[in-house]
């Protein structure tokens, strides 16, 4: 059968073609002491928002600017995606930036959990002292698993929404990424872990049940 002939067949039958995207490495591990404790110890499950945040970084490719570079922050309570960004390179100031969105967002004041992968950007002097009063946890060396909601994560937004599209720029990038977590994943796509609620639903209901509480006592 030619080429042509596939083709066709391929068209009338409503069938397209999977094209692997390129790939590149995310984690430059830079530390890999007994220093950077796993202190999570994969307990993906807190009993309430804020008690533990898990970031990462994955690679989106476009087709006229090469790599761009998606930072994600969750609570592992909701499965919420607290905070993003998308960068053109994977510098510590992108995951800085992260950061400090999501300490503003969710009006941090207590320490919290906030587990990461060995990445150069994570364990570096910036990344230190903006984490200063939360308690830092890594994953072990070659151990994705320990970081599984995040990644997780990242691999759904390619697989549901990303790898749909022959993304042409970082602006578009942008705006496909910004659709999927603001508009759909957080507020409107339901989680088996958060009893078929979305993320939003689920700390709505956690904090409506912690304000019953209060009425009760």
């Amino acid at each position: 059968m030619s080429q042509k002939t596939v083709s066709n067949y391929m068209r009338e039958m409503g069938i397209k073609a999977c094209y692997i995207k390129p790939w590149t490495k995310t984690t430059i591990s830079k530390d890999f002491s007994t220093n950077l404790k796993n202190i999570l110890k994969r307990d993906f499950n807190p009993k309430g928002p804020d008690a533990a945040w898990c970031t990462d970084i994955t690679y989106i490719w476009t087709y006229t600017e090469g790599f761009v570079y998606l930072t994600s922050i969750m609570d592992l309570y909701s499965r919420k995606i607290i905070a993003w960004v998308l960068t053109k390179d994977m510098t510590a100031q992108s995951v800085l930036e992260v950061i400090k969105t999501a300490k503003q967002r969710r009006n941090i004041q207590q320490p919290l959990v906030i587990h990461s992968d060995r990445g150069i950007q994570f364990t570096s002097e910036e990344y230190r002292e903006l984490t200063e009063k939360m308690k830092r946890s890594y994953s072990k060396k070659g151990t994705p698993w320990d970081n599984a909601c995040i990644e997780s994560f990242h691999a759904l937004i390619k697989r549901e929404w990303l790898n749909r599209y022959k993304i042409w720029d970082y602006q578009q990038a942008k705006r496909l990424i910004f659709e999927y977590i603001e508009t759909f994943y957080n507020t409107i796509r339901i989680h088996g872990h958060c009893d078929y609620l979305s993320p939003d639903e689920y700390e709505k209901e956690y904090y409506a049940n912690q304000i019953k509480q209060l009425n009760l006592n």
